[in-house]
């Protein structure tokens, strides 16, 4: 491997704000900011905005789409006797 090719992949924490989460991994992300870990250290901490502990899909709290509303609105719109079908 070639060296100064690649950037610095050090331990990151990082912050989820919006649920109150952190978790520490490695990235080449970098930050100003630093927080003492459970471990003593101290590391750069990156906050965002979501992650798994307060995205939609992962909590189970995801909105669902109303399909058939969309297909009603759909045939109201431009008549249920044009839509083609093949036999």
């Amino acid at each position: 491997m070639q060296q100064d090719k690649h950037p610095d992949y050090h331990p990151v924490v990082f912050r989820d704000r919006a649920a109150g989460y952190a978790f520490l991994t490695r990235s080449t992300a970098t930050s100003e900011q630093t927080v003492e870990w459970d471990d003593g250290e101290t590391y750069p901490v990156v906050d965002v905005e979501i992650s798994a502990e307060s995205h939609p899909f992962y909590t189970g709290k995801a909105r669902t789409v109303d399909t058939e509303g969309r297909i009603a609105r759909f045939e109201r719109k431009y008549g249920e006797g044009q839509r083609q079908t093949s036999d």
